[in-house]
């Protein structure tokens, strides 16, 4: 058992894991009690009637060449969600073992561990420093117990990129006695290089990333997890064997093909000029108190009366994220970057506020 390992839960480290049919694409299939005619609708490459692949192998390669990593610490599931839920599973005991999160921050993190019977530990970011992490506080409650920690970067609804010397620091703080889980959702749009490449030389570190953001895929819910081979194979054990649908397998490969991608990089310098020009227009409008800076495809923006832009929104046919909720945003609205002609809705639906 690796080192890395020891921080596992023993039963789960000691689980023999379900055996699925064997796959062999050579052979014809009449092994699985599968049906052998397609339905009538059935349009997929493969045939519906088929079980998908089990951990896709050419996806997978497709994902490794996008992420720089070999397919032994890739594994691909129904998106970043899949993989909380897999590690917390993996990772904490219920009733014993804890989380650590810096709210305001993605809540999937809190409510996988609260499914789990974690305990969840609530670290706020310092929004007076541009929602930073508070490393002498996170140092301190590192206890025993925390398994996973998690942090989000560029964070989710502050979208602010996490500096590079804090999650050093973190990482250098985590090891040998939990998991680093680095969500990087929105790392597409961020002026900051992804951390993979610090996944050899940290074994402790994780990485979350999705395709449902820049590449345009939420409806398909494809997401990765990118940890040492170690972590890879444990989290093999627990996840569904047949996790991932033949047409989703088949959006995502279509997805990563090189002519696909030149788009996808294309669609994300077109939006990241929108992000700015979004950003300009609403800093000096009378309603608007502060744009935080983003490195995500959305804006934080708190307003003078945050009940009233949003309504004012609404009245334009827009929906936007309602996060007054959430711990020190009690003035704020999160907006995604739409089209031209929605964010221009958006300006012009607050333009017509008044201060107070």
């Amino acid at each position: 058992m690796t080192d890395i390992l020891s921080l596992a839960r023993p039963e789960i480290v000691a689980l023999q894991p379900y055996q699925h049919a064997s796959w062999d694409p050579s052979l014809e299939r009449i092994h699985a009690n599968e049906l052998p005619w397609r339905g009538l609708a059935d349009t997929s490459a493969a045939g519906l009637n088929r079980y998908p692949e089990p951990q896709p192998a050419t996806l997978l390669t497709q994902l490794a060449r996008l992420y720089g990593l070999p397919a032994e610490q890739i594994l691909v599931g129904r998106g970043s969600d899949e993989g909380i839920d897999l590690l917390t599973r993996a990772f904490c005991r219920a009733g014993q073992d804890s989380i650590l999160v810096c709210p305001p921050t993605f809540g999937m993190y809190a409510v996988a561990a609260r499914i789990q019977g974690a305990e969840v530990i609530n670290l706020p970011l310092r929004s007076a420093n541009g929602f930073s992490l508070d490393i002498a506080a996170l140092a301190a409650a590192l206890t025993p117990s925390v398994k996973l920690l998690y942090l989000c970067s560029p964070n989710n609804p502050t979208g602010n990129r996490l500096a590079d010397d804090d999650i050093d620091r973190v990482l250098d703080l985590c090891a040998g006695r939990s998991l680093v889980v680095l969500d990087e959702a929105y790392v597409e749009f961020s002026t900051g290089n992804s951390r993979t490449a610090d996944l050899a030389r940290h074994p402790q570190l994780v990485i979350l990333r999705t395709l449902s953001k820049a590449h345009g895929l939420a409806g398909a819910r494809v997401g990765a997890v990118l940890a040492s081979a170690a972590i890879i194979g444990l989290l093999r054990k627990i996840i569904p064997p047949y996790a991932m649908a033949q047409l989703t397998i088949e959006a995502a490969a279509a997805a990563l093909e090189p002519a696909a991608l030149a788009v996808t990089q294309s669609r994300i310098a077109h939006l990241v000029r929108e992000r700015q020009l979004l950003a300009a227009n609403l800093a000096p409008l009378a309603c608007v108190t502060k744009v935080w800076p983003s490195d995500a495809n959305f804006l934080l923006v708190e307003f003078v009366d945050a009940a009233a832009a949003l309504a004012a929104i609404r009245q334009a046919g827009l929906i936007v994220r309602d996060v007054r909720s959430m711990p020190g945003l009690q003035r704020a609205l999160r907006i995604t970057i739409g089209s031209p002609e929605q964010n221009a809705r958006v300006l012009a639906s607050l333009a017509a506020l008044k201060k107070a």
